[in-house]
């Protein structure tokens, strides 16, 4: 009940109610200072998650009890206002969508059968078994489907607790987000014919337009979206504000045209962090930024919205309440685990991992709760389905984190077979030294080094190298000195990697180079290519050319003339001898882990000179990834690669620096690779 007065009301009333009352009255009401209401939710966001982390509880599970406690059906400290309301269905957009970026298509593919076997699973046994319990409490057919859809979708509530465990990429973790958009859209489609159904309006138009709009909308999204953000980052990739711009845009407009059509926009907030996912680098800056925003500001006003929602003690107030909730937890928690469970005998998940499947896909949340809304609206069904729904949400999304952060921990991620030369190649990563010179080129070449550097949480040494050769350093050269590292340094700082940067004065560049990777212990050297040399008889120009001949540290040459966002495939291009050389190594490192980086594909392109060489046993091919597309050609070398690549390939080459008369073997054939890095040890 709300008190509205004005000032002389209250004048008036205050020999009748007396001044305890009325303070009683005034602190009855919500909060509606937005400076306070902030304050109090960011503390909500501080506190509770560190104190439930301390009680060995995931820290989600302290923010959704703590909106219980501050909600209108706890402390009224906070309306769930439009505000609230607004800010959390943008959390709830954001974990979809964070979902969904953590998702690449290429592992959905591989995972193509268990996804589907899981979403139909977790869609089917939940229906059935919902359906029959609602059945057998006296509820009509239709209220009875309708529950049960309510219980075949889920929200993934505690994503974040994968994270941080770093499961993302399990395949039953990716056979998990992948079942989820489809029991989340079947859900929504019952939910829909039986909305239509009770209104009469189950017609044939219906499904003429629901069908067709649901496919030609899952289409254009994941075919126009990620062709927009290759041009986008084309034209725009310099600009680090404008690419979180576009990635918000992108989220917020298929989102809007998924409700449009009629279906929840959280299925389109998936969608398009599928069809963006290759763009964003698990490890960039962009990707830091997003998770960032996301997972401390978005997700968690989302989990305090949905512990808003709840009443715990209405179901003691209503007898009814009580029991239908309860036949609905069971149901919800026997149904999920079921599901999991089977298809982690089916698929040969261990069963720690089919447990992590359970809690990942038990919870359930917004939009269970805007279906029963709409069923109750419609009169569907009664208030007691709605109080035990909302006390099945509560169960739920306290009970999933919990199971998620147990059973996570008891999963070890599968991890690739290394022998000990390779295990001593990964040492490349510890310190890479980047000479920075031009501004529109060095972000892109930052990049490529913060992914390779990040990865093994290594040192980023940026370094830009002035030469005093023909006379004094001018003050303007300094000053663009300072420029280009403090740049490089805001750079890898962004994407929380540790950075050392260097400035420093030689009498030439080359030399600078070399002599700094000896003095700080350099570990790899990563140096920009234009694309072309000016000199007849170098192949990358004097600067760089002098560096490979006279570094002892491995150099990876790189050319960039697109964003590294934009690269679909990852190209190795090796010559198929007998006996692998130490580049050769470093180079199949260096493209499987972009490989997973850039969540693209890597395919190898191995060359044969002759065809009896084509007889010879290759005992290193054992070396190369088991997901690696490998092909086999016969001829020359250079002409074969040129005609391997496509235009938005990364082709990477490890060196065979021969000379011939003073020239370079390969001669000026590189230049014509778009998208190419070579390396050399």
């Amino acid at each position: 009940m709300a008190l509205l007065f004005s000032v002389g009301s209250a004048a008036r009333l205050l020999p009748d109610l007396g001044l305890d009352s009325l303070t009683l009255a005034i602190l009855a009401q919500p909060i509606q200072d937005p400076v306070t209401i902030f304050l109090v939710i960011v503390g909500i966001m501080l506190v509770a998650p560190l104190i439930f982390e301390r009680l060995r509880l995931p820290g989600i599970v302290g923010l959704i009890l703590a909106g219980v406690v501050v909600g209108p059906y706890g402390l009224n400290l906070l309306e769930r206002d439009e505000t609230i309301v607004l800010l959390g269905t943008v959390g709830l957009l954001f974990l979809m969508f964070l979902g969904g970026l953590e998702t690449s298509l290429d592992d959905l593919k591989r995972n193509a059968k268990a996804a589907a076997g899981f979403g139909f699973a977790t869609f089917l046994i939940p229906m059935a078994i919902g359906t029959g319990a609602m059945l057998l409490a006296g509820y009509g057919l239709l209220a009875a489907i309708l529950v049960a859809s309510c219980l075949a979708s889920h929200t993934l509530v505690s994503l974040p607790v994968l994270s941080k465990l770093g499961l993302m990429r399990l395949p039953a973790v990716t056979a998990t987000l992948g079942g989820t958009l489809i029991t989340n859209v079947l859900a929504l489609l019952v939910l829909a014919v039986v909305v239509k159904a009770q209104e009469g309006d189950l017609t044939l138009n219906f499904w003429l337009f629901l069908i067709p709009s649901l496919i030609v909308f899952t289409f254009t999204t994941l075919w126009g979206v990620p062709r927009l953000g290759r041009w986008f980052f084309r034209k725009f990739g310099h600009d680090e504000g404008a690419e979180f711009v576009f990635v918000l845009a992108a989220l917020f407009v298929v989102s809007y045209i998924a409700g449009l059509i009629e279906i929840e926009p959280i299925v389109g907030a998936f969608l398009v962090g599928v069809a963006i996912t290759q763009q964003i680098p698990t490890l960039s800056p962009l990707m830091n930024r997003i998770q960032f925003i996301g997972n401390t500001l978005f997700v968690p006003f989302f989990l305090i919205s949905v512990g808003m929602l709840v009443d715990p003690l209405i179901l003691f107030r209503e007898p009814k309440s009580l029991l239908v909730a309860s036949i609905i937890i069971v149901a919800e928690l026997l149904s999920k685990f079921l599901a999991a469970w089977g298809a982690g005998k089916v698929f040969g998940w261990p069963f720690a991992s089919s447990m992590t499947v359970f809690g990942l896909s038990v919870a359930q949340a917004a939009s269970t709760l805007a279906a029963i809304t709409v069923a109750f609206n419609l009169k569907i069904v009664d208030e007691a389905t709605v109080n035990s729904t909302i006390a099945m949400i509560l169960v739920s999304c306290v009970v999933s984190p919990w199971i998620t952060e147990r059973w996570g921990a008891q999963v070890q991620p599968v991890a690739p077979k290394t022998t000990n030369k390779d295990q001593a190649s990964l040492e490349w990563g510890q310190r890479i030294l980047v000479p920075v010179a031009n501004p529109s080129t060095e972000d892109n070449l930052l990049n490529l080094a913060i992914l390779l550097s990040k990865r093994l949480d290594g040192t980023l040494l940026p370094l830009h190298v002035l030469s005093d050769r023909y006379g004094a350093i001018s003050a303007a050269e300094q000053l663009k000195q300072q420029q280009l590292l403090a740049t490089a340094e805001n750079l890898a700082h962004s994407a929380v990697v540790k950075v050392e940067t260097i400035g420093r004065v030689d009498d030439s560049i080359d030399r600078g180079v070399i002599r700094t990777a000896a003095e700080r212990q350099a570990s790899l050297i990563v140096c920009g290519w234009k694309g072309y040399s000016t000199y007849r008889d170098s192949l990358f120009g004097d600067v760089i050319d002098n560096i490979v001949n006279q570094a002892t540290t491995p150099v990876l040459i790189a050319r960039f003339p697109q964003p590294i966002e934009n690269v679909q495939r990852i190209l190795l291009a090796v010559p198929a001898i007998r006996t692998l050389p130490t580049a050769n190594v470093l180079a199949i490192v260096v493209a499987q882990q972009l490989a997973e980086e850039l969540k693209a594909p890597l395919a190898v392109l191995l060359v044969w000179r002759g065809p009896k060489s084509r007889q010879a046993e290759l005992s290193w091919r054992d070396r190369l990834p088991e997901s690696a597309q490998v092909e086999e050609v016969q001829g020359n070398f250079v002409r074969r690669v040129s005609e391997g690549f496509a235009a938005d390939d990364l082709l990477i080459l490890p060196a065979r620096r021969q000379q011939r008369q003073g020239k370079w073997v390969m001669q000026r054939e590189p230049e014509r690779s778009p998208i190419s890095t070579g390396s050399r040890q």
